[in-house]
């Protein structure tokens, strides 16, 4: 798994988020959803959020966010 930092653009409908991610001087968007420890705690993601995602590298367009910073 990779981990990056980005920051949540949209949320999408079913319980997804379009999330920015600046790699390398690119900017890269992945469609991501929440991972089950986030939603067992109930926390709420807002557009503006940086949060943590982490990319299977089977998929490279997909991720799970795994943490929001505060």
């Amino acid at each position: 798994m990779v981990s990056l930092d980005g920051k949540v653009i949209t949320s999408l409908p079913d319980g997804k988020y379009k999330v920015e991610v600046e790699h390398k001087e690119k900017v890269k968007y992945f469609i991501c959803h929440v991972s089950g420890r986030i939603r067992l705690n109930h926390i709420m993601i807002a557009d503006g959020d940086k949060v943590k995602i982490e990319i299977s590298p089977y998929d490279l367009t997909q991720g799970k966010i795994v943490y929001r910073y505060r």
